[in-house]
């Protein structure tokens, strides 16, 4: 929403709210960097406007959203490093992008006003800083096409952002994992009540539980709460203090935020979610123990508790939580049949020629990088197809995977295929429809399951349904580069027929113009996707798949999801449903939309802890997920660690290329198979990224994509890691209670050590990792049923016996215990 300049009379949360908060006069000018200003004005943008780059991993942050005062916008930061950056809006690819101008240094130096350039009207560089600590930064819209930004120490006296000196105040508990303080725990089902209570000291004048239902719309570019209900609280004294009740029944479903207001001796506070940042989520917050802060003068800087309410009836696949995946860029993968292989030629690629190396084990081409491809991304190809899967489905199963997830396999013209030419067959280059009914029968025989990929947000320019390069028979949308109106896929794209360049006539996706975006909501595209009884959806699972990868789910509309959930489970009830979401995903998870997501969150969250963060700090993304998931969705979840999107680990681990010398692929690897034990241990699908478990390697796309470095190709596989990994994967078969098994908080969180308890049934497990380089003891309390047990570390035989509820045990370096009690 619009942030209000200070010089309105009041802030704008509410009457109530603005009689809680009084009024509050604007800072002085003076207090504003860089120069002295005389008259204010209103916001020159229509939203927030953040400051976005690698210490966000270019996520929008709330934290990092700048503040409109008077006549500028304003960021007080506290970053160290060198980080590139940009000023944006909230929208991906949006309207204001604003760096340096193509070809300007894009470096800054501390006091330096610079003109910034918006990208999204072509070209542009990111901005560079060296912070090392504290800086104001100021951007000046004085020329509004060309705004200046300014880096400065310190200067801005925010008002929201002043100490709390108040010792009742400062008193204020509430954790939204307590028991004491919230019942039930986490996400509840639609009519469920939920209990509240806020601790404090005696000295609280008034309290209020704000409830607010939750906006989340596109790729984070909606972030808004909407007024749901205020419930007064009632205090109940206690020996040292007093707590503050109420409760309030959530009769539907979504996702909601609360907070509390309180008024002392006449002053007004607010307790919100603390300030935990979430791997790639704009909004800040992992629940639990939360902060107290002087009430702001506008609602959108409150921190929200999260509170996930869902449908009664939400229910996932029965084999979802016992799936170990094994996920499979085809065309890296394997060359089962040489001679569907794809030939240069004119037309082959768009109206260019595809490349084809002729070795298998070369690095992906890299356009405008001087290893002697071409200038295109996306059509360099080596030959993998699915009868190459076919021949390895022993090795994958030997390894332990039960579920292959496959990238998209339709036809299309590079060699990701989410360009899709034609949804009805597979491509020819990877065997056409025989090849997977071949691949199907085979892994089925085996006791596999097969998830597939798609995006119903786009097609490719080169498809029959748009046809820009006139390559198919029939009318296409676009084809030969027109606007087709009486084409029978005319009303499946938007045009702009007053544009002069074909590429400004449709929206291409992400601004590629060769992926034309969908119109979602054109009926007979929906029915052609999922509604009509020979749609795509139910097409290929009657053909032998086993669930659904829909590729950027957050840029559908949501209401597109809900028809696509009851058509997919209305054609078959145990068909899986998997989101593509890089963020906290809780708005998919109502019942309605999405069984499971590719758990991004839960990447990071590991990858930092097994790159030695803290672990408190990346546990934190983790009990988010466990308390606003949906169980049924918790349990289903693809834990990953690799993608054809990101980094692989061994890079993020410092494994970066050939070159790296022996103690640092050793440290790589190490960290990984801490990652890996993480992942076996942890609710959720464990999801290998084909190469990974024989040390695979490479950056961004396109070198984490490479080709899997088979012996008989003259490839080197890491066959004692590989080992590592079955042997994992292998534990987390034998012992259900690491699949099914309940999970609570931690039983110990520190720096170094996650140890958690796990239970089902009449089993119990207790998990222990470690971060260090070096061994660490540890020395627990046990509940009162396992006081005298005796466990056995499932990965090194030893036994343990607990005496007297407390059990002793050391957790090696780098990696950990499972004990298994029966």
């Amino acid at each position: 929403m619009p942030v209000a300049p200070l010089r309105v009379v009041c802030c704008g949360l509410g009457l109530l709210v603005a009689a809680l908060a009084g009024c509050r006069a604007p800072p002085p000018v003076s207090a504003q960097p860089g120069r002295a200003s005389s008259a204010c004005t209103p916001p020159p943008v229509a939203g927030p406007l953040f400051l976005r780059g690698s210490m966000t991993t270019w996520t929008p942050r709330e934290d990092l959203a700048f503040r409109y005062v008077c006549n500028a916008y304003l960021l007080n930061v506290a970053l160290h490093g060198r980080h590139e950056f940009r000023v944006t809006d909230a929208r991906f690819g949006g309207e204001l992008n604003f760096g340096v101008a193509a070809g300007e240094r894009g470096e800054l130096r501390l006091g330096e006003t610079r003109t910034l350039r918006n990208a999204a009207r072509g070209g542009g560089g990111n901005l560079v800083f060296d912070f090392d600590g504290a800086y104001t930064l100021r951007l000046d819209f004085a020329d509004a096409a060309a705004p200046r930004l300014t880096i400065g120490p310190p200067s801005f006296d925010d008002p929201d952002a002043a100490p709390v000196d108040d010792a009742v105040a400062r008193s204020l508990r509430f954790d939204s994992r307590d028991h004491a303080d919230k019942t039930p725990f986490g996400a509840v089902t639609a009519g469920g009540t939920i209990a509240f209570g806020l601790h404090a000291a005696r000295g609280i004048d008034a309290a209020t539980l704000v409830i607010e239902r939750r906006r989340l719309e596109g790729p984070q570019e909606v972030l808004a709460y909407d007024e749901v209900a205020r419930v007064p609280l009632a205090r109940e004294a206690t020996a040292d203090g007093e707590v503050w009740r109420g409760a309030w029944r959530f009769d539907e479903i979504g996702v909601y935020g609360y907070y509390f207001l309180v008024g002392i001796g006449g002053r007004r506070y607010v307790y919100q979610n603390n300030a935990a940042p979430i791997p790639w989520t704009r909004e800040l917050g992992a629940n639990g123990l939360g902060a107290v802060a002087p009430l702001p003068t506008d609602a959108a800087r409150i921190r929200r508790f999260r509170q996930t309410v869902y449908r009664a009836d939400f229910r996932v696949p029965d084999w979802a939580r016992d799936i170990v995946y094994y996920y499979i860029f085809p065309e890296r993968f394997r060359n089962g049949d040489p001679n569907n292989d794809p030939r240069p030629g004119p037309g082959t690629f768009h109206d260019r020629s595809v490349e084809v190396h002729t070795h298998w084990l070369e690095r992906p081409w890299r356009p405008h990088s001087g290893d002697g491809s071409d200038d295109l991304a996306g059509n360099d190809f080596f030959g993998g197809d699915l009868d190459g899967i076919s021949a390895k489905l022993g090795e994958i199963r030997a390894l332990g995977a039960n579920t292959l997830y496959l990238t998209p396999i339709f036809r299309a013209v590079s060699n990701h295929k989410y360009d899709t030419a034609d949804y009805r067959n597979v491509d020819p280059h990877f065997g056409g429809n025989a090849a997977f009914a071949r691949l199907v029968r085979a892994a089925h025989a085996r006791g596999m399951r097969l998830v597939l990929d798609t995006s119903l947000n786009h097609t490719g320019s080169d498809s029959i349904y748009f046809d820009r390069y006139a390559k198919y028979p029939g009318l296409g949308a676009f084809k030969g580069g027109h606007i087709q109106p009486d084409s029978p896929y005319a009303s499946w794209y938007r045009f702009d027929p007053t544009a002069r360049e074909p590429e400004r006539q449709y929206r291409g996706w992400a601004g590629a113009a060769d992926l034309p975006e969908l119109d979602k909501s054109a009926p007979s595209f929906r029915a052609f996707a999922y509604g009509a009884p020979d749609a795509v959806m139910k097409l290929w699972l009657y053909r032998g798949a086993d669930g659904w990868r829909m590729d950027v789910a957050p840029w559908v509309p949501d209401d597109f999801w809900r028809e696509w959930r009851a058509a997919v489970k209305g054609h078959r009830p145990d068909a899986l449903a998997i989101a593509e979401v890089q963020f906290e995903a809780a708005k998919f998870f109502l019942g309605d939309e999405f069984d499971s997501t590719m758990n991004y969150v839960f990447r990071n969250a590991v990858q930092a802890y097994a790159a030695g963060a803290d672990a408190r700090a990346s546990y934190a993304a983790l009990e988010l997920m466990r308390e606003t998931y949906p169980p049924p969705a918790f349990y289903a979840l693809m834990n990953l660690l690799s993608t054809h999107d990101s980094p692989r680990a061994l890079y993020e681990f410092g494994y970066r290329d050939a070159h790296a010398d022996p103690a640092t692929i050793a440290l790589a690897k190490r960290r990984l198979r801490l990652a890996v034990l993480f992942q076996m241990i942890f609710p959720g699908a464990p999801t290998v990224y084909y190469g990974d478990e024989v040390g695979m390697t490479g950056g961004e796309d396109p070198d984490n994509r490479g080709p899997y470095p088979w012996p008989d190709l003259g490839g080197r596989p890491d066959r004692a890691l590989r080992e590592q990994f079955r042997r994992l994967i292998a534990l987390r078969h034998r012992h259900a209670v690491l699949r099914h098994g309940s999970i609570d908080a931690p039983l110990q969180l520190d720096q170094h050590l996650i140890v958690l308890l796990r239970r089902d049934g009449a089993t119990s497990a207790i998990t222990a990792t470690n971060n260090d380089i070096a061994p660490h003891e540890v020395t627990l309390s046990l509940p009162r049923a396992l006081a005298d047990a005796t466990f056995v570390d499932a990965l090194g035989g030893t036994r343990v016996r607990a005496r007297d509820a407390t059990v002793r045990f050391t957790v090696p370096a780098q990696f950990g215990v499972v004990l298994i009690r029966r």
